[in-house]
């Protein structure tokens, strides 16, 4: 996070030397391991596996990098290759030695979390869900495993056991209170993907008073669910749907002298949501499940999907009804970027190529959400690499 968020190229190249010390480390002990007889000693078996552990976890991590960022790491000693980090990650929590279980963690943070933002096709790893398993059963009271077993049942479509699996994980601790936010945050995406709004506007006030990780996500997530709750409820709850969206900006924190990208991008739509009329009452929060990953997390239930393309294709009409006369293009383009991205999921892929077309053909005509140009080539790119069009992909996702 220091090496992507900083702003100075001399902090950049300090933070990069600080963190490539210990990336070192690691390759002088495998240089080490190659002199040492194995001795099949349990201490040579931790300091293998432990070795196997943080190559591989600084494999995988440097991986992720953008490529320009990755050629000026390389400057300073790095180098990151994802199969391989991968591979070893693997052998490492399938040994027995202390850092096996940091080992699957780290794997099931990856497919669990990174992988959905940033993967293609197959949500997760059958692999490592075999092993995940087999941890699963020699510690079935582990509280982070439930969790990540809850998170896993709502990748493969199944929310009814994914929230009983959050339950559990909330009633078997109370001492450790971030481990219930974070079933909370779960809990509220349940809820939102469902379209229970009730349900997922508890879990993120329930967030916004305990949890102290970002108040601006989470005072934004109240106000996109109260704008699809009816007013009796919204009187009942004593809250007001354009203050909220106004308080989010005064929330944001910073990290390293930036501002959260996150948190900045939902002040944002905060101030034009509380500040101006005429928008569709469900535009803010199919914004904010693109922006989490979340149509692909419920990318397995077709039923789902459809349910959502059909509140986008009424949120289209009264948008063509009545255009708003500076946000127009903006809203549309959106909602047909959101609309392909749904046909893509149900397997629709020329209507989908169509409706991504449109936002690049407006692309000029965007007046503040520039962002839907590059994410719709993005889109557009995977749907080629789908269809097994190699060129087009490349094409699209090498787009600027």
């Amino acid at each position: 996070m220091s090496l992507i968020q900083e702003e100075s190229m001399l902090a950049f190249l300090k933070s990069g030397i600080s963190v490539g010390s210990s990336y070192h480390i690691y390759k002088d002990c495998e240089q080490v391991l190659t002199q040492i007889p194995d001795n099949h000693s349990k201490a040579h078996k931790h300091l293998v596996g432990g070795i196997k552990f943080g190559l591989g976890a600084f494999n995988l991590m440097l991986s992720l990098m953008p490529p320009k960022t990755l050629k000026l790491l390389n400057i300073i000693g790095y180098s990151g290759d994802r199969e391989v980090g991968l591979a070893l990650l693997h052998e490492s929590a399938s040994e027995t030695h202390i850092n096996n279980i940091l080992s699957l963690l780290t794997l099931l943070f990856y497919y669990n979390y990174v992988y959905v933002a940033f993967g293609v096709e197959k949500v997760y790893n059958s692999a490592t869900e075999d092993l995940f398993l087999v941890y699963l059963q020699k510690f079935p009271n582990c509280v982070i495993f439930k969790f990540f077993h809850a998170r896993s049942s709502m990748l493969k479509g199944d929310f009814e056991n994914a929230q009983l699996k959050l339950q559990e994980c909330i009633f078997t601790q109370n001492e450790w209170k971030q481990v219930h936010h974070l079933c909370y945050w779960e809990f509220m995406w349940c809820h939102i993907l469902l379209q229970d709004w009730r349900q997922a506007y508890h879990y993120a006030n329930l967030l916004s008073q305990h949890s102290r990780w970002s108040k601006a996500i989470y005072v934004y997530s109240k106000a996109i669910t109260l704008a699809l709750l009816p007013s009796d409820f919204v009187k009942s709850v004593s809250e007001d749907m354009n203050s909220l969206f106004l308080k989010v900006e005064s929330l944001k924190i910073k990290f390293l002298g930036s501002a959260v990208p996150i948190e900045k991008f939902v002040a944002e739509k905060g101030q034009r949501y509380g500040t101006t009329t005429g928008w569709f009452t469900a535009q803010p929060l199919l914004e904010f499940i693109y922006a989490w990953s979340g149509f692909l997390v419920m990318s397995k239930k077709n039923e789902l999907i459809s349910s959502w393309l059909s509140i986008i294709d009424k949120g289209e009409d009264l948008l063509q009804e009545n255009p708003h006369k500076v946000y127009g293009t903006d809203d549309i383009s959106l909602l047909n970027l959101l609309k392909g991205l749904c046909l893509k999921h149900l397997g629709k892929y020329s209507k989908a190529e169509y409706y991504f077309n449109c936002v690049i053909q407006k692309k000029k005509l965007l007046k503040y959400d520039h962002y839907l140009v590059p994410y719709t080539y993005y889109e557009l790119g995977i749907l080629h690499y789908l269809k097994g069009d190699y060129d087009s992909a490349t094409k699209n996702l090498d787009n600027p």
